[in-house]
């Protein structure tokens, strides 16, 4: 295990190419500017629970419970594959002793805010948070967390490092 700061954050963020369409969203700013003090920890919820890349797109569906993780085009649901693996990731998130994590905004697995989701009569009229990015805000409710687009703001970019910093002090995670 590594002594250095740790974030988990969006493998496409850091250019693997893991979205649906087999692209990526390298936020090269970003990235260069945290792995100047902290080891990256790319996380993908949807490929690393079994889905292919390239995948038909999803989207959350209102459902009573929480939101359903459905594709768009065959209305597959990958409910149930994406939180037996989002609670597995955790427990081995867990033994990564994390200082932050990094969502993709809009993300149905990884988004942390507005991710749409659809009612029942096909509109969106709400927003929610992606099934992956809900569990992990569950069990670490005091990890610091974000989205890359939240981020190009320089201040809020710093806050999100200051966070991180002062996580890792709060909880004794010390290099």
């Amino acid at each position: 295990m590594s002594n250095r700061i740790r974030i988990a954050i969006s493998s496409c963020l850091l250019g693997h190419a893991v979205r649906y369409d087999g692209g990526h969203r390298y936020e090269q700013h970003l990235t260069d500017t945290l792995a100047r003090f902290c080891e990256l920890v790319p996380v993908c919820p949807e490929v690393d629970c079994g889905l292919p890349v390239p995948r038909e797109t999803m989207h959350l569906v209102e459902a009573p419970e929480r939101p359903h993780l459905l594709t768009i085009d065959s209305r597959l649901d990958h409910t149930g594959q994406m939180l037996a693996w989002s609670r597995e990731q955790i427990e081995e998130l867990e033994e990564e002793n994390l200082h932050g994590y990094i969502g993709k905004s809009h993300s149905p697995s990884c988004g942390l805010e507005n991710v749409a989701v659809m009612a029942a009569d096909g509109t969106y009229h709400k927003t929610g948070t992606g099934l992956f990015a809900l569990e992990l805000k569950k069990h670490f409710p005091e990890l610091p967390m974000a989205e890359e687009c939240q981020l190009h703001n320089p201040k809020l970019l710093d806050k999100f490092i200051k966070d991180v910093f002062a996580y890792r002090r709060h909880t004794h995670q010390h290099p």
